[in-house]
């Protein structure tokens, strides 16, 4: 994935680009299962519950994420910036704010938040600060955007434990970023399910080999 800008510091509300009002065209079926990627998800939408993780590229992230039992559907985006319905080019530019972020929509009595978030430690190094890897910028920052109270507890916890294995194994601190769900803009379609378009695509999901346990 092309980085365009390797701005490493977040914009001011005041110095991010404007944006738009329109927001972005968007094909509401997952290319791998069929299902929408936009409410409503399904005929029992009380069913499951959503959450939003960044860790890195967003293209790797999400196939790891459809591919889990219990997991509904998933898409790709933009959150916790300052730009209304931004473009991956503005992202990109260090000017919203955004991080990319793959939104997982589960059933709860199939897999537990606990799982969803030990795999999201364990797929990247939440210690990187602004980068993943060799991907740099604000848009790649480790980041947890929660929908309930409860996932918001769970993910407060595993990073609590998590923090403890990666510093015995002399690893930095956590930089993970842990909020209550902003807005989400969906990305360019092509952007979604980027691997199963593409199965030869860059992927950038690595971790730091620590274990994290539910």
């Amino acid at each position: 994935m092309t980085v365009l800008n390797k701005k490493l510091s977040l914009p001011s509300k005041e110095q991010a680009l404007p944006g738009r009002d329109e927001t972005m065209p968007v094909t509401n079926r997952h290319y791998v299962s069929g299902l929408p990627i936009m409410p409503a998800f399904s005929e029992d939408d009380s069913r499951f519950e959503v959450i939003y993780l960044g860790l890195g590229c967003f293209w790797g992230a999400e196939r790891k994420y459809w591919q889990m039992p219990g997991v509904l559907t998933t898409a790709v985006g933009y959150m916790a910036g300052h730009t209304p319905n931004p473009t991956y080019e503005e992202v990109c530019s260090g000017l919203t704010g955004h991080n990319e972020v793959v939104m997982v929509v589960y059933e709860p009595s199939i897999i537990s938040v606990k799982v969803l978030l030990s795999s999201f430690f364990e797929m990247h190094d939440p210690t990187q600060g602004m980068r993943q890897g060799n991907d740099r910028g604000t848009q790649y920052r480790s980041g947890i955007y929660v929908t309930t109270p409860e996932q918001q507890s769970a993910a407060l916890a595993l990073k609590r434990d998590y923090q403890a294995s990666l510093h015995a194994n002399q690893f930095g601190d956590i930089t993970t970023e842990i909020l209550s769900a902003p807005a989400f803009y969906y990305a360019e379609d092509y952007h979604q399910q980027y691997l199963a378009k593409n199965p030869n695509g860059y992927c950038g999901i690595g971790g730091t080999g620590v274990a994290c346990t539910a």
